[in-house]
């Protein structure tokens, strides 16, 4: 499992990597500021809304397995356009129509739940299934419009100083957990996880989100350090949000497609919950 991780997992970053920065290099973020230019992250964005794909059906799976089901047909499209608002509002170059863009999908899309809701299974489970499903399209949807958010408003460089210092937190807590762990952190939610983990996820992202300032020049040293260790912190938390998802259903890993990984859904579990704090750093902290 571990040669599995590795290989798939540096692959992985070097496909991320290499299509963020030619993303950026075609519509001239990596060198300039392009507030204003409203074609931006096109290749990004398509990603995402690929990636909700696998990532919905995964979840209907898990979703499955505790007796509810999830409606597809409204979830996939609706968590599509709720991941990508923020491009298609920057591209129409008018955000103030962009908190009426959200709460028109969101509104619609909750009461298309209760007609699919109504034609599958009448009054059967009508709390459950749309409770569910709504939440599926929040959770995949609206969380992942941070993401780009984070993409569009601050550039790719703040993108990548986020997504590597999450997903080393990810590292750090397993390597010094492994290696030192013996206090459990949450042993009702993730019995792996400990306090050595933690500090871990700490140390590790504090150092890479330190080295990634220190080679972008997007915040000083002391605020990349206090980045790295809030956000170790964050993305660990992320992690015991997916695994209380995935105890629920009384499964390991959300899907078997990604060797030594599991599915889409446990490798943007942290990044996905996280997201939004980022976005608020980026705002208020470095703007």
């Amino acid at each position: 499992m571990l040669k599995h991780r590795l290989l798939f997992g540096s692959i992985m970053i070097v496909l991320f990597l290499g299509l963020i920065l030619l993303d950026a290099h075609l519509d001239g973020s990596l060198t300039q500021d392009t507030y204003y230019k409203p074609l931006q992250a096109t290749i990004f964005t398509i990603l995402i809304a690929l990636l909700t794909i696998p990532a919905q059906l995964e979840l209907s799976n898990l979703i499955k397995q505790t007796g509810v089901h999830l409606f597809k047909i409204i979830t996939i499209p609706a968590s599509i356009l709720l991941a990508t608002g923020i491009y298609w509002i920057r591209l129409i170059g008018d955000f103030r129509i962009f908190t009426i863009y959200l709460l028109l999908i969101s509104a619609f899309s909750f009461l298309s739940l209760f007609i699919v809701q109504a034609a599958k299974f009448g009054t059967d489970g009508t709390i459950r299934n749309v409770s569910v499903n709504f939440f599926s399209i929040m959770y995949l949807g609206f969380l992942c419009m941070f993401i780009l958010g984070i993409r569009i408003l601050f550039g790719p460089w703040a993108l990548l100083m986020f997504i590597f210092t999450i997903k080393s937190s990810d590292i750090g807590a397993y390597t010094l957990g492994r290696l030192f762990g013996k206090h459990k952190m949450a042993p009702k939610i993730s019995p792996g996880k400990t306090w050595e983990g933690l500090a871990g996820a700490m140390l590790f992202a504090a150092a890479v989100a330190i080295g990634f300032s220190h080679f972008s020049g997007i915040m000083g040293l002391l605020q990349a350090a206090v980045f790295g260790a809030v956000f170790g912190v964050l993305g660990q938390a992320g992690d015991l949000v997916e695994s209380m998802i995935k105890r629920d259903a009384a499964s390991k890993d959300s899907s078997k497609s990604i060797p030594g990984f599991g599915g889409i859904l446990d490798v943007i579990d942290s990044p996905l919950a996280t997201a939004p704090a980022a976005f608020a750093w980026f705002m208020f902290v470095l703007h």
